[in-house]
């Protein structure tokens, strides 16, 4: 039965985007939050972590609910260099996998474990429709997805492990930033074909994902998208039309692969994955955004 009684949560990666919107959340509801933080703590709700060489204490989950690991050094920052790279893999390794350790050594006492993925697990061009039964794709993101995932499930086989395989977030803090200032200058337009699938989800519909999968337990991979396809152009010419802007200028896809690299353009810009979300839909979540376009308005909404 699905359990939405309040609870203390423990939350790693509470500083970003997704992370602040489901602490408030959560505390809106009557749960305990304590947050994870890279520093000294300096409220009653953090615990200092990662500062050191010191692991994770399991005493800080004992009798937690469930630990949730985000975060991670941003993916939409350009260029790749081979430093960043690295920064972009073990800003997500490292402290995964001291949640997984903490999980592991409380064994059967451990709370439900919600470790961040990212829907990039399935590659650039997967074909057709991709669900959780889809295999690694090929690229840099995939792999550092797969030693992310790999690196969660490391709180052993008696963990209750979820994969929360996140699409990119319609926000102004999220996908719509860069987009948001190229059109209000005027210059958007097609990314590439534009007709490429890119995959996407609310930030409200993002934390309801993760309360529900809390709230029902579901475990393994879970794709954290959207409900209905929407291309480049479909996200573009929506936020074109809310901010009354034009959408003509198209960015070829070879000047981007110049300007930022060819991996990161294929993961980002030019990529082509319709990735839906089954097991959600298959568990009775319901979108509050079903369409892109509802997401756009709803985050230009909000950010009035």
């Amino acid at each position: 039965m699905p359990d939405s009684s309040p609870g203390r949560i423990v939350i790693g990666g509470a500083s970003g985007l997704i992370g602040r919107a489901l602490v408030d959340d959560l505390r809106a509801d009557g749960h305990e939050v304590v947050r994870l933080v890279r520093r000294t703590a300096t409220a009653p709700d953090e615990v200092e972590w990662l500062t050191d060489t010191r692991p994770l204490d399991p005493e800080v989950l004992a009798g937690a609910r469930a630990v949730v690991g985000l975060g991670g050094a941003s993916i939409g920052r350009f260029p790749w260099t081979r430093s960043y790279r690295s920064t972009l893999l073990w800003s997500r390794i490292t402290p995964t996998r001291a949640l997984a350790r903490a999980v592991r050594e409380l064994g059967d006492d451990a709370p439900a474990f919600l470790s961040a993925s990212a829907v990039g697990y399935y590659g650039a061009f997967p074909p057709g429709d991709v669900d959780e039964t889809t295999q690694r794709g090929e690229g840099f993101l995939a792999d550092v997805c797969g030693e992310w995932e790999h690196a969660a499930l490391g709180a052993g086989d008696r963990a209750r492990v979820s994969l929360l395989r996140t699409a990119p977030v319609v926000h102004p803090e999220g996908v719509l930033k860069p987009l948001m200032l190229l059109t209000r200058l005027g210059l958007s337009g097609p990314i590439g074909r534009g007709t490429q699938v890119w995959p996407w989800i609310s930030l409200q519909d993002e934390v309801r994902a993760i309360r529900h999968i809390l709230d029902t337990g579901i475990l393994g991979p879970v794709n954290l998208t959207g409900p209905t396809r929407a291309t480049a152009n479909d996200l573009g010419f929506a936020l074109a039309v809310r901010m009354n802007r034009p959408y003509l200028l198209r960015a070829p896809a070879w000047a981007l692969r110049a300007a930022f690299g060819r991996d990161a353009v294929e993961a980002l810009l030019t990529t082509d994955a319709n990735v839906v979300p089954a097991a959600l839909e298959a568990s009775g979540f319901s979108f509050t955004h079903s369409t892109v376009e509802a997401a756009v308005a709803a985050a230009l909404a909000e950010a009035d």
